[in-house]
């Protein structure tokens, strides 16, 4: 009960101050329109890439790079923007796992709210006929929930290096490779239309790779604190 209530006020602590700076949320809507942006005018100097048959796999794959560095740019500083006096403060209040909890639960609904505002965006320059949208939005949100648990545990293992963005990149690349192939290989099943239940194999591998990794970040993450 008193790891909920930490998590619960170190959430809404999250919460009201991105709601007063919107420093994260901002600058990865930026991104991620600006991006988009850019890609659209980069295909539309070649009318006709949008006929050809390899068009639904680059537009796919192209959303799913967004995404994972829009991940990246707004997750990687869940821990490098706290001061030592904070993290302190933080160490005679509440739990390391509260803590850690409050940084993944925020991360997942951070990516959740810009991924669903970036899709639409997306598919507005874009477009492209989903075969099964409602399994393709929910492809999207396993996705951002994915990104957020492994940065935000990578991100906390390299605030306590010196915040090494380069030891946070080589930490990433083995755990995030098999996440984003089994995510290219859903988002696909779900445009092309097919039966929901050839890709509940890799939905279970998904939150499998998930559970690993928030108990991983429960376990390791008070070793790390009183570091």
């Amino acid at each position: 009960m008193q790891l909920y209530n930490q998590t619960v006020h170190l959430l809404k602590k999250e919460i009201v101050l991105e709601w007063r700076s919107k420093y994260a949320f901002n600058g990865v809507l930026l991104y991620v329109v600006s991006t988009v942006f850019i890609c659209y005018m980069s295909f539309h100097l070649n009318p006709g890439f949008k006929n050809s048959p390899g068009y639904p796999i680059v537009w796919n794959i192209l959303f799913w790079i967004i995404i994972l560095f829009a991940s990246v740019n707004a997750i990687a500083k869940s821990f490098m923007q706290e001061s030592k006096s904070r993290l302190l403060y933080y160490y005679s209040i509440a739990s390391p796992q509260a803590i850690i909890l409050s940084k993944t639960i925020y991360n997942i609904l951070l990516m959740s709210l810009l991924s669903a505002l970036a899709l639409p965006v997306y598919m507005l320059f874009f477009n492209n006929t989903l075969g099964d949208p409602l399994y393709y939005f929910l492809t999207v949100f396993l996705g951002s929930l994915s990104f957020s648990t492994v940065f935000t545990m990578i991100s906390g293992i390299a605030s306590k290096a010196g915040n090494n963005g380069t030891l946070m990149a080589i930490l990433s690349f083995p755990v995030i490779i098999p996440i984003i192939l089994i995510l290219i290989r859903l988002s696909k099943a779900a445009m092309d239309g097919l039966q929901r239940s050839i890709s509940y194999g890799d939905i279970g591998v998904l939150v499998a790779i998930n559970v690993i990794v928030i108990t991983t970040s429960l376990i390791l993450f008070p070793f790390l604190w009183r570091d």
